[in-house]
């Protein structure tokens, strides 16, 4: 009686997906919906490789390259991506929240409608990435590079922006409410349709004659000053 309750109870851990990392297919290889949650993948050469659907929560996959790679809906919630190499990838709709994407390599990535809340990314790279629909609010986005980057309807409120190179990014309906923007890089940034941007938080930030302001926002007295690659 007492073995046919623990069968019942195990079943059912693996039923509600409450089974713990070790249970996990962290011997499969890649594929689409593979299950690595929790699994231990650094420094791994998975260049495009197809990911669609796979459930990477809390896996570790520091250093590992996955350019190219299609992670389209994919499931990095609270991953471990430090200096992760996804240039060029695809992760529209990827749910990333909490994921440690500091030092990631991002060039290039397609993260349209990705869930970004609360997401680490310091020194990332996004060079003309597209973060289109991206939810980032209260992210962490220090010194990121999002040279060119598309971050039209984008939700960075509440996001820590200080120092990031904004430099030509489109922010069309892009959502800035009570975002840091302390000493960001705004030349040639398009914020002319930006949303919840103030005066205050303008003054901060280091930007030109080619920034789109919104009508109601004028240059700051500091500007215009050094671009990043001029300092």
């Amino acid at each position: 009686m007492y073995r046919g309750w623990i069968r019942l109870l195990a079943a059912l851990v693996v039923i509600c997906g409450f089974a713990s990392p070790s249970s996990a297919g962290c011997n499969d290889g890649p594929g689409p919906g593979v299950d690595w949650s929790g699994c231990q993948k650094l420094n791994r050469r998975m260049a495009g490789d197809d990911f669609r659907g796979a459930n990477l929560a809390g896996a570790n996959l520091t250093d590992s390259d996955l350019a190219g790679a299609d992670l389209t809906g994919a499931n990095l919630s609270q991953a471990i991506l430090v200096r992760t190499g996804f240039a060029g990838a695809i992760l529209k709709r990827a749910e990333l929240t909490k994921a440690m994407l500091d030092r990631a390599d991002l060039r290039g990535a397609d993260l349209s409608a990705a869930q970004l809340v609360k997401a680490e990314l310091h020194r990332a790279n996004l060079t003309n990435a597209r973060l289109v629909g991206g939810q980032l609010e209260g992210a962490e986005l220090g010194r990121a590079l999002l040279f060119n980057a598309n971050l039209s309807g984008a939700n960075l409120r509440d996001a820590y922006l200080a120092r990031v190179d904004l430099r030509k990014a489109q922010l069309a309906d892009a959502d800035l409410r009570d975002a840091d923007l302390y000493l960001a890089d705004l030349h040639g940034a398009d914020l002319s349709q930006a949303k919840g941007l103030t005066q205050a938080q303008l003054s901060r930030t280091c930007g030109d004659g080619g920034t789109k302001l919104p009508p109601d926002l004028v240059s700051p007295p500091s500007w215009p000053c050094p671009a990043r690659n001029q300092q």
